[in-house]
């Protein structure tokens, strides 16, 4: 059958959006048909298997407008006729008289070529993340008069400004957003009540160990007994790593640690260049990027997972990282920040352990306690691999995502 949904990403396929991938092969096996909508090629060496399986065809649309301007402009010339070109551009000249940007134009561009270049058959665009793409997905859905819905995350929603955020609500059909954080904030500058629902991502537990690892007894008191860290993330400013190195470096020399970091970022060289002046470089393995299965094995060695996540000067932030919930339903400890939505999985001091962010002295304490008590990792380890089976699984969300999509279709006609 033809696509009647148009799902709408910054890039495809990326490493660090999982969630995104799984959710779309979820639907697809629901019986759903996409064509997938990428703003960028992919920048990844390497792809999660999840995304050998997923069917849908894939158009990308230029990054930039001059990549490929006759593409640019044969769609504006193609969109001066649709129905709701004009509109559009209004919208855009006001958007770009408040929001003075090339990054705007860009938006636009792609909206044009979107508009004209996704099948006729589409009749909703579902689009993730509320700043880039959801502009793509605004401007295109008004030159096309096609439906669109949001799914909401985390830097999209705290660093746009709040017009924006208050005419997205409004001229999308629904949104879903993935923490109760991110819910009450959007709630309240929703046109409507019920517009805006929380929907975890959870994850899809058919593809992991159904059993929580069995760990040695490691305490750091020597080399044998060397505690295994583990932290999964980009090298961002939200994910706080310049606070877990300065926090290692406060831990006693005496105290025997390993530190595994997985994942790419444009910080990484200079978190390189702080370990080696704090002089732990010795210690840490960074890993890079790397493909699930490898996370996962990864997951499985490891005596405690990190991520010190912080919210940035800018605003931008964690939701819920799904890397916490993959170390949980492997039986891994998980220390963290009590910042977004990490509460709303990790219950302090049951399920896992939080501090307060940007706070390097109460990160080190709490990594020397429990380097040094392999008994409270393995109750943490337990206990936050039961709530994340319990509380967190994939199957929810995409039952609520399945029923708001067939009910876009539905409106149009098509069931």
């Amino acid at each position: 059958m033809p696509p009647r949904i148009a799902v709408v990403l910054k890039g495809y396929p990326r490493l660090s959006e999982t969630f995104i991938a799984q959710e779309i092969r979820a639907l697809e096996l629901r019986g759903f048909e996409f064509c997938i909508v990428s703003l960028r090629h992919p920048y990844d060496p390497a792809t999660h298997p999840i995304h050998a399986e997923i069917e849908a065809p894939v158009l990308y649309l230029p990054e930039y407008v001059h990549d490929d301007w006759p593409r640019v402009l044969r769609a504006l010339v193609r969109s001066c006729w649709r129905p709701g070109f004009w509109r559009a551009l209004i919208t855009f000249a006001r958007d770009l008289w408040r929001d003075p940007t090339r990054n705007r134009l860009r938006r636009f561009g792609q909206a044009l070529v979107m508009a004209c270049e996704v099948p006729a058959t589409v009749r909703l665009y579902y689009t993730h993340f509320m700043h880039t793409p959801a502009s793509v997905s605004y401007y295109a859905a008004m030159i096309t008069r096609t439906r669109w819905s949001l799914s909401a995350h985390a830097k999209d929603i705290w660093t746009i400004p709040r017009w924006e955020v208050c005419e997205k609500l409004a001229s999308a059909d629904w949104i879903v957003t993935c923490t109760d954080v991110n819910h009450r904030y959007l709630s309240k500058l929703s046109d409507t009540d019920d517009k805006v629902a929380l929907v975890y991502h959870g994850l899809d537990f058919s593809r992991f160990d159904q059993s929580p690892n069995t760990r040695p007894a490691h305490d750091g008191c020597d080399q044998e007994n060397t505690v295994n860290l583990i932290s999964v993330g980009r090298a961002v400013d939200k994910k706080g790593y310049d606070y877990l190195l300065a926090a290692l470096a406060r831990l006693p020399p005496t105290l025997h640690w390993r530190l595994k970091h997985i994942g790419g970022g444009e910080l990484l060289p200079n978190l390189q260049q702080q370990a080696s002046e704090l002089g732990i470089d010795g210690r840490i393995d960074w890993l890079g990027g790397l493909p699930q299965t490898e996370v996962l094995a990864a997951y499985r060695d490891a005596d405690l997972f990190v991520l010190p996540s912080k919210i940035s000067d800018d605003g931008d932030r964690d939701g819920l990282p799904n890397v916490l919930m993959e170390a949980q339903s492997q039986g891994l400890a998980c220390l963290s920040t009590n910042i977004s939505g990490i509460p709303e999985l990790i219950v302090h001091a049951e399920t896992g352990w939080l501090v307060e962010q940007r706070d390097a002295q109460a990160l080190s304490e709490a990594l020397e306690m429990l380097i040094r008590d392999p008994e409270l990792r393995y109750r943490l380890g337990q206990a936050g691999f039961v709530r994340v089976r319990q509380d967190f699984s994939m199957e929810r969300g995409i039952d609520s995502l399945a029923g708001r999509l067939q009910k876009s279709l539905e409106r149009e006609g098509l069931q």
